[in-house]
């Protein structure tokens, strides 16, 4: 196991008990709380209760009533509209939703979707895609989850008399494209209250100013909660304020009445029980991308779109053997990738790992590029060959801005796009090894040691005594969990082991512990390289969150740890 740091959040004493006067809860709890800017009663029961009554008003968006207005004249004139949208879950998810409310206000012979090919058309509004309106008459479209930075290609929309919507969340550029309506919380003079919508996000706010203005019910929208909820989870994006309403009630839809595709990948995905945020990530989310990584993502928008049940299973069918092919690509990239690394002392040393093979598959770089940080964490590249160029994606640890590591070698680069945490890049295979010596040099001289070990986020100290099932109660209504809401991490100090722990499965530790005579029993998944500190039987601190434990019928609360070591 990689070593990892660990940091344990402040205890504001002073302020946790006063919010516990308030609440009556844990003080423990209390102090979590605080650190998430829940500060007071009026503060937790929004967080603690969720209302749509409490969605932001989408009016507040900039240019939401010009592109309101432009979408009506469009469905008074009865001219052809193009929904378009990027190939991830966050895009395929906006545009089914959108494609099937907007067929609720207008025909759908005057409708159609389009999302392009990853691998013919690459990311984002595509010339192929402008063109393909062009010749089938489409005078307006409307772009989900990109064209926030597609400054040229709109400029070439508009001199064939294509007017365009834009729907993003990702950060603007230095000249927006000329669009008739920008909808992007994150331009500079937008006022929207809440800066971090996913792409569906946005575009579920488009429909509520439409649903408004032609005097459609409220559940003309919010039909679509369960989608929207699986971009929030699939997107990585902070579950906070709105994203939080959103998320909150889109899982309880998706667990009670989800469409039929939803409905199509949970069955074949053998769920049987409640989905969270977290099984939404690793159980909808890989199917759905999956499509775009090894095929086309427009079966994905199919799915979702389905409404009759045997064929909702038989387009998820696809998803599924596309995600079955994507794993078993994946492992063996990965596995070669690694040994790559383990094989030469020099990569072994680096502090950023770029590696190239011709013949790895381009929808699984990024992928592959995750799964090596857990292993070897440091900024990683992962490229391969495609039509003449070197071409793949690179994933960053935890505080490192990797998109300005790669600005700094930007002389080797054709292009390159991203944020600090990932990015995308591509270049001539004869600037490879230039590039990865330069970017190892960047990155050496700019990343604190501290930054190559992981960390592990510490919400409080608790004792044994304080895991009680209304603790464990109160944790679970704070769901759902994600990016600055997550799932809360504890730290309990000199705990024995009983002499009963052991390692299940040669890879995890089943653990049996007593603090203060007080036992508690858990898992450590993968955890197997620490069972030896088990054995010493001397005092341990364990980090670990709490989950429920279901074995014959009965429930449990147990550990789920992450990291021991040895009290101080």
């Amino acid at each position: 196991m990689i070593k990892k740091r660990w940091n344990l959040l402040p205890n504001n004493e002073h302020s946790a008990m006063a919010l516990h006067n308030e609440l009556k809860i844990s003080p423990s709890l209390c102090n979590i709380l605080i650190n998430r800017d829940i500060t007071s009663f009026e503060n937790a029961k929004e967080f603690f209760r969720p209302s749509l009554q409490n969605l932001h008003d989408p009016w507040l968006m900039k240019d939401m009533d010009k592109a309101v207005e432009r979408i009506t004249k469009a469905i008074t004139q009865k001219e052809k509209i193009l929904v378009f949208g990027d190939y991830d879950v966050d895009g395929t998810t906006a545009v089914a939703s959108f494609y099937q409310f907007l067929c609720t206000l207008y025909h759908q012979d005057f409708i159609e979707f389009y999302i392009p090919h990853r691998y013919k058309e690459g990311y984002g509004v595509s010339k192929i895609g402008i063109d393909y309106a062009h010749q089938n008459e489409f005078s307006l479209m409307i772009s989900l989850d990109c064209g926030i930075k597609s400054v040229e290609l709109i400029d070439y929309a508009h001199s064939l008399n294509i007017d365009f919507i834009i729907c993003d969340h990702h950060l603007p550029g230095n000249e927006l494209p000329k669009a008739t309506a920008i909808l992007n919380p994150k331009q500079k003079d937008c006022n929207y209250p809440f800066k971090e919508l996913c792409g569906c996000g946005v575009g579920f706010k488009l429909m509520m100013a439409l649903a408004q203005t032609h005097q459609l019910p409220d559940d003309s929208y919010l039909q679509y909660l369960d989608l929207v909820a699986t971009a929030i989870a699939a997107d990585i994006v902070p579950i906070v304020d709105e994203n939080r309403i959103l998320a909150y009630f889109g899982m309880r839809q998706i667990n009670t009445n989800p469409s039929p595709g939803i409905k199509a990948i949970m069955n074949l995905g053998g769920i049987d029980k409640n989905l969270t945020i977290h099984s939404v990530v690793f159980v909808i989310a890989p199917r759905v991308n999956a499509a775009g990584r090894m095929d086309d993502a427009k079966k994905a928008v199919l799915l979702f779109i389905e409404k009759d049940w045997e064929k909702a299973l038989e387009a998820a069918a696809l998803l599924q053997s596309d995600n079955t092919d994507r794993k078993e690509t994946d492992t063996q990239i990965t596995a070669e990738a690694l040994e790559i690394i383990s094989s030469d002392p020099a990569l072994i040393k680096n502090k950023s790992c770029v590696l190239y093979r011709e013949h790895w598959h381009k929808g699984v770089v990024g992928i592959v590029a995750s799964r090596v940080i857990e292993h070897y964490y440091r900024p990683t590249i992962i490229l391969t060959h495609s039509d003449g160029i070197a071409t793949g994606s690179a994933r960053s640890v935890k505080g490192f801005n990797l998109y300005e590591a790669i600005y700094e070698c930007k002389e080797y680069l054709i292009q390159f796009g991203g944020h600090a945490a990932a990015a995308g890049l591509s270049l001539l295979p004869e600037n490879v090894n230039a590039f990865a010596t330069k970017f190892n040099e960047v990155v050496s001289n700019s990343i604190p040691e501290s930054l190559l070990i992981p960390e592990i986020i510490i919400d409080a100290q608790i004792d044994f005594t304080e895991i009680t099932p209304t603790f464990y109660n109160i944790i679970c209504q704070m769901e759902p969990f994600g990016p600055d809401n997550m799932r809360p991490t504890f730290i309990s100090k000199n705990i024995m082991n009983t002499g009963y722990s052991k390692i299940v499965k040669d890879t995890h530790i089943k653990f049996d512990l007593i603090q203060k005579g007080n036992k508690m029993s858990g898992i450590g998944f993968k955890m197997k390289d620490s069972f030896h500190l088990l054995e010493l039987n001397l005092p341990l601190d364990i980090v670990y969150t709490l989950d429920e434990n279901i074995w014959n019928g009965n429930k449990t609360i147990q550990l789920k740890v992450i990291d021991i070591r040895l009290s101080e």
